[in-house]
């Protein structure tokens, strides 16, 4: 779960984001859904970006059957969140304008941070946290271990992780 609200939902048009249960959800919990032109990739450069740093590397390009869901899930709230959320510094832009206005990103090394640290550094952030959430609790998982520490727990989970699915999926066939 976030520690905020979420008001939005955009996702690009593949059907694992496009959905009657998914559907069904965002509209129970009275979240915006919004979706990216058909054959528009550029659309969600974010999102690909991420696919491409986070999902691909940390679970590859094969398909992952729906009965490993549960162990992903686990996975993912355990360690790989935490460890994104946390530890793993992000490049946040800043934005410049030059004399004709046109707008140019600059990724400075002084602008990266984690994403906890970004949200704590926004203006008013603690209106933003969802109720019984605090920047000190937050900080006491943020805090509770090193970086590389984080790291290394994150790939002996993950390495765990496909370890058991690979046994199940030999006695199981």
């Amino acid at each position: 779960t976030f520690p905020f609200t979420v008001l939005g939902f955009h996702s690009d048009n593949g059907s694992e984001y496009i959905n009657k249960c998914v559907a069904e959800l965002l509209e129970k919990l009275r979240i915006e859904f919004t979706k990216s032109r058909s054959r528009h990739s550029n659309d969600n450069a974010l999102a690909e970006s991420k696919n491409g740093a986070v999902v691909r590397k940390h679970f590859g390009y094969s398909h992952i059957p729906q009965r490993w869901a549960p162990l992903i899930n686990d996975f993912n709230q355990q360690y790989l969140n935490p460890y994104l959320n946390f530890h793993r510094p992000c490049f946040f832009p800043e934005t410049r304008t030059d004399d004709k206005g046109k707008q140019r990103k600059i990724y400075r090394y002084e602008n990266m941070m984690t994403p906890y640290d970004k949200l704590k550094s926004l203006p008013n952030a603690k209106d933003y946290l969802k109720p019984g959430l605090s920047f000190e609790i937050l900080g006491q998982v943020a805090y509770q271990i090193s970086d590389n520490q984080a790291a290394d727990q994150l790939q002996k989970a993950r390495q765990a992780l496909f370890k058991t699915i690979h046994e199940r999926t030999l006695n199981t066939g």
